[in-house]
């Protein structure tokens, strides 16, 4: 047994001072107070700070200069989490963005052989794409968009009992598809889409619960037709993912999203994503390559030539960050938004995304300035 100590802790549900969290193997035991520690217990002292449950990103394209789908294997899998540990993400969904079939069928197996050799960090897989609109692309090939077919459903379908989170547009694929896709346990989000509100409901009633990086690369919020934009923020049931880097969305749009996903139905359903490429983890100024084009990282942006968006250079304590100092939210609902609100979106509620007796000790310990100093996966202690 083994208690942090000397650390506000926030749990997600409450906030605790002088107590100690305590870890047994690898997972959470329990809060106490400090004056009531199980004889021979283990104690490490933070010295200051607060303790929070690790984040966990569900759109995670590449970092430590990889990219997932250049080399969608176990290796690649290992250093990507590596890189966005430093910054805090104790779990993450791979996300592997529109491509041929074969080589999403390549990631699949390399997400699937990363869980079982227990891969610190990889949670399951994030196919964004190719059945996405071809208009609200963003950076994705046109080339390999298009509706599902026979083979792209048995992919889909294969995805039952895997953690997955699959983007797709609501008026591309057929109603019966997505039903299929929810029945099977697999988290649906419309994304990359210009579907219009009724089209967007409409998906929501087939099974789909969550958004993709709302406001961006989809059907926007107007006074006549309210769009995927609308729909999201109408639909108190609705999941939506945010990038809150400054560049993909403005504040004062990330305020409203927030204000609209903080009634008292729909509280907890705006969470944070980073959408990060590979430079998130890597020496500073370093490019990429996507789909064979240069992508340029400056300013925080990763852009093509022609300046579209092309993900970005975003880890999630900075998207923490923003989320208090330049948007306003609390820092405490800023934490849930990283960590329990896309826990309870991929219903892993049970185990992770709070500190609660029984679920995994993946933590995350901030200084004053929301700097990481280190971070736990399943109870084991990394530093930055």
């Amino acid at each position: 047994m083994k208690a942090l100590i000397n650390a506000t802790i926030h749990t997600g549900d409450a906030v605790r001072e002088d107590a100690a969290l305590l870890i047994d193997g690898p997972l959470i035991a329990g809060i106490v107070e400090r004056d009531a520690l199980p004889a021979g217990t283990e104690v490490q002292d933070l010295g200051g700070g607060l303790l929070a449950p690790g984040f966990i990103d569900l759109q995670v394209n590449g970092g430590g200069g990889a990219l997932f789908n250049d080399t969608p294997d176990v290796a690649t899998l290992r250093r990507i989490a590596e890189a966005h540990r430093r910054f805090g993400t104790t779990g993450l969904l791979p996300t592997f963005i529109t491509d041929d079939a074969a080589k999403r069928a390549e990631a699949v197996a390399a997400v699937r052989a990363a869980l079982d050799a227990g891969v610190p960090g990889v949670l399951g897989i994030h196919l964004e794409g190719p059945h996405i609109a071809v208009e609200r692309r963003g950076v994705h090939d046109a080339r390999f968009i298009r509706a599902p077919d026979d083979a792209d459903r048995a992919l889909l379908e294969s995805l039952a009992g895997l953690p997955a989170l699959v983007t797709l547009a609501p008026e591309m694929v057929p109603h019966a598809t997505i039903r299929a896709l929810a029945g099977a346990g697999v988290r649906v989000a419309a994304g990359h889409s210009a579907a219009s509100c009724a089209q967007a409901k409409a998906g929501v009633e087939a099974g789909i619960t969550g958004v993709t990086h709302l406001f961006n690369a989809m059907s926007q919020l107007g006074s006549r037709e309210p769009g995927l934009v609308g729909a999201a923020l109408e639909e108190d049931a609705v999941w939506c993912g945010i990038i809150v880097d400054g560049h993909h969305v403005h504040d004062a749009s990330v305020r409203l999203a927030w204000k609209a996903k903080a009634n008292t139905k729909a509280q907890g359903r705006l969470f944070l994503v980073t959408d990060a490429m590979p430079p998130v983890g890597a020496p500073p100024g370093q490019g990429f390559q996507l789909y064979g084009e240069a992508i340029q990282v400056a300013d925080g942006r990763c852009v093509t030539a022609d300046g579209t968006l092309a993900g970005s250079a975003l880890d999630m304590a900075t998207a923490v960050r923003n989320a208090v100092r330049r948007v306003g939210i609390p820092l405490d609902e800023a934490l849930r938004m990283a960590a329990a609100y896309p826990a309870d979106f991929m219903g892993m509620a049970a185990t992770r995304g709070r500190i609660r007796p029984g679920l995994a000790a993946d933590l995350v310990h901030l200084d004053a300035d929301l700097a990481v100093r280190a971070t736990w996966i399943a109870g084991a202690m990394a530093v930055p």
